[in-house]
């Protein structure tokens, strides 16, 4: 892919990033607190927020497992479901960090 091309493709991907984070916020995140449904189902499993999280991530790394896995047999995903698998993976990351980075900021006070 030349350069062009993945610098489009990368605009595309954290276009798509921000529409889908401010779409899914108002189902899982409180108007205050954009890291709500981490910190409830952490305490729903006794957890702290970023296990809670990795073990909701993992259901969509499983599922790109599955898909890389097809993939070697010649079945190729639609472009629909892998950007939304790549989309829904990163998305994960950027909220961890998050989670990562409030846990630091607070821990300073």
């Amino acid at each position: 892919m030349n350069t062009k091309d993945f610098n489009k493709l990368l605009e595309l991907r954290i276009a798509d990033m921000r529409s889908s984070m401010a779409s899914k916020s108002s189902e899982y995140a409180s108007s205050v607190d954009k890291l709500h449904n981490f910190k409830r189902a952490g305490r729903v499993l006794s957890c702290n927020p970023q296990r809670a999280l990795v073990g909701m991530w993992v259901k969509h790394l499983v599922s790109v497992l599955d898909i890389v896995d097809k993939t070697e047999s010649g079945v190729l995903p639609s472009e629909e479901l892998w950007n939304e698998k790549i989309r829904d993976s990163i998305n994960y990351l950027v909220l961890l960090e998050a989670i990562i980075k409030e846990q630091i900021k607070n821990a300073k006070k």
